[in-house]
């Protein structure tokens, strides 16, 4: 008997290593995954940034060093372009929210009792997505040109000035990375709102909340996570966006971000490290804005 007892107490530890070593082997495809093209394209980025020109070499060859000096180089150069891509990204996401939200409201709590309807909404929100990115952005630059009938009829009201242009300006660049970004805004909060459970509401208004106190006490903090969501999934793709603000689609001379400027240096001018640092401290920027953001907005679960 004692010889069984101290059996099963040795065999009972054994338990968690034997999970822990499936729980590694069912790991093992996505960490592989995650390792080749992830960890390493990142770490082949990183030291393509601190290369420095070779001096031996042909025009245009790097050598791999410690060349700290390009990230200095390109922020005293592109400081603007890294500035106006924030700006751009902040004024196009807080636009998408404003817009998005209602939609998603009325979409997500509203129609509850008419689906038919719900699912039309939804697909007309998500119909976007069955074009391509750049030829709808191309379509609406056909549609804001000079010679367009929407153009044309607001110069005829008198509501633009006869020599005014609405391609190319930094207003158009933000239209065009609002436009782009809604689904990505709405779908998140309809997520959100969709599941919210309107008794909660029923209650704010038992408790005679005007619909205003009722959204500012109840909706919105329980819709957060939704707005969180969706506010990253277009502030980040939209920082680093460079079709919108390109001179081909809705930009100018002086409305390049620094995705404009990446797309430069890595293909034009082939300098290489000054893209890659580029790229570097867009990455760190955008995470560190993302984890201040997410930590005020008392969110942290979606890190």
């Amino acid at each position: 008997m004692a010889f069984a007892a101290f059996a099963t107490a040795e065999a009972v530890p054994q338990a968690p290593k034997r999970a822990s070593r499936i729980g590694w082997f069912l790991l093992a495809p996505g960490l592989a995954y995650l390792a080749l093209f992830f960890l390493t394209p990142l770490i082949s980025l990183l030291l393509t940034s601190l290369q420095a020109p070779d001096l031996y070499g042909d025009i245009g060859a790097y050598v791999y060093a410690f060349n700290w000096q390009n990230y200095v180089d390109v922020v005293s150069e592109y400081g603007e372009h890294i500035l106006r891509s924030f700006g751009y990204a902040l004024v196009a996401t807080a636009a998408a929210l404003l817009i998005s939200y209602p939609i998603a409201y009325y979409i997500g709590v509203r129609c509850r009792s008419r689906p038919l309807l719900q699912s039309i909404l939804l697909v007309l929100v998500i119909a976007p997505f069955f074009i391509s990115f750049l030829l709808r952005t191309l379509a609406w630059k056909q549609l804001l040109s000079d010679e367009s009938f929407i153009i044309t009829s607001l110069k005829a009201l008198s509501l633009m000035a006869p020599d005014a242009h609405f391609t190319g300006t930094a207003f158009a660049v933000i239209f065009g990375l609002t436009y782009n970004f809604i689904p990505f805004m709405t779908l998140p909060i309809y997520t959100t709102l969709e599941r919210l459970d309107t008794r909660y509401l029923e209650a704010g208004a038992d408790l005679y909340g005007s619909p205003a106190t009722v959204f500012r006490k109840v909706t919105l903090p329980l819709s957060m996570p939704g707005v969180v969501a969706g506010t990253l999934l277009t502030f980040i793709p939209a920082a680093g966006d460079y079709v919108n603000a390109s001179r081909d689609f809705l930009g100018g001379t002086d409305t390049a971000m620094i995705g404009n400027v990446i797309e430069a240096n890595f293909l034009v001018l082939l300098n290489y490290p000054a893209a890659a640092a580029l790229s570097i401290i867009l990455m760190a920027v955008i995470l560190a804005i993302v984890g201040v953001y997410v930590k005020r907005a008392g969110t942290e679960d979606l890190l």
